[in-house]
């Protein structure tokens, strides 16, 4: 069993739900919808104290499931008071490594699925931080048993929390890491530093790739695919294109501007009201209304046409690339 969480409306509600093996997969389903506010099933009897209420068992209970261990526990932990929390805390770690020794001794037949290499780089960077994934083969296999034996829907929601730990200045770099851009590059600082690459080739090969694993069958086994963005990557667009790069020191923000400078030469003879007339044709936007237009309304208004013009969406190649280029030339007018 593990807690699920999904916006409904801009509101978040609360899922109790289980993988279960099916075939040669793992399914996921629904067990109980907990509402808004999971912390209302707490009950606290009085000291440090507290019990799931009996309901929740009780529904389990009807459908077959029965929690093992810590299950109820785990998935209520969050809600919990945070006095009661810090003072549990000791016992619930030591009941953990008690559990987690009694499962390595049990021989427990489960499917056997082939892991993800997406997977495996999205936890190599969590567990590590490191840009260069060079070391990934060499990884115990043992660090990737928390992804085993879990439906693809579980393993995402996993990954929804592990990310809560990312700053939101390693976001773009996270992206770029996972999604192995690095590999349609030759420059030697490819791997290390994406800000200093031509960001529109980054920019397409970013969405490509999203949209590539989108459609890919053998990452989404037990879940349906569409031909529209699923929204457990919809996250990763929002991370790339929302967010900019860590900040670096003058001294690498000064080579950084050189390289740009000298890295396409572009003709001199359009002006800035010739670029802009050519961006409000390519978003299909007033010339009045991209010039008031915010940053952040700007990336929305580029990640939409950039669904829409994809070639892998049935777009134009030609008039993906203009509208790119469209978009970093505007980008650079907001500051």
């Amino acid at each position: 069993m593990y807690l699920a969480r999904k916006k409904i409306k801009g509101v978040t509600r609360y899922y109790i739900r289980e993988s279960y093996p099916d075939g040669d997969t793992y399914l996921s389903r629904d067990l109980i919808d907990l509402g808004t506010d999971p912390a209302e099933y707490i009950i606290y009897p009085g000291g440090n104290a507290f019990y799931i209420d009996a309901e929740v068992e009780a529904h389990l209970e009807k459908l077959g499931v029965t929690p093992k261990g810590t299950d109820l526990e785990d998935i209520f932990w969050r809600f919990l008071d945070p006095d009661i929390q810090h003072a549990l805390a000791h016992f619930r770690h030591r009941e953990k490594r008690v559990q987690k020794e009694n499962k390595s001794s049990q021989k427990l037949k489960n499917v056997e699925v082939p892991m993800h290499i997406f997977d495996k780089r999205r936890l190599h960077y969590l567990k590590f931080g490191r840009m260069e994934q060079g070391y990934l083969w060499l990884v115990p296999q043992k660090l990737f048993d928390i992804l085993r034996h879990k439906s693809r829907d579980e393993i995402e929601q996993q990954f929804l929390d592990m990310e809560l730990q990312l700053n939101p200045s390693e976001y773009k770099a996270y992206a770029y890491v996972i999604f192995n851009i690095h590999q349609f590059f030759t420059e030697s600082f490819a791997k290390k530093r994406p800000q200093d690459l031509k960001q529109s080739d980054v920019d397409e090969y970013i969405v490509d790739e999203i949209c590539k694993l989108n459609q890919d069958p053998t990452f989404w086994a037990g879940m349906p695919t569409t031909a529209s963005l699923h929204e457990y990557l919809i996250r990763y667009l929002l991370m790339y294109f929302d967010y900019d790069y860590a900040l670096r020191s003058w001294v690498e923000e000064y080579i950084r501007n050189f390289m740009n400078s000298r890295r396409d030469y572009q003709s001199p003879f359009k002006n800035a009201s010739a670029i802009l007339k050519e961006a409000s044709t390519i978003f299909g936007e007033s010339r009045e209304a991209l010039k008031k237009m915010s940053r952040q309304e700007l990336v929305r208004l580029f990640r939409r046409k950039a669904q829409e013009l994809h070639p892998d969406k049935g777009g134009n190649h030609e008039k993906f690339v203009e509208l790119t280029h469209a978009y970093h030339v505007l980008l650079s007018t907001k500051g």
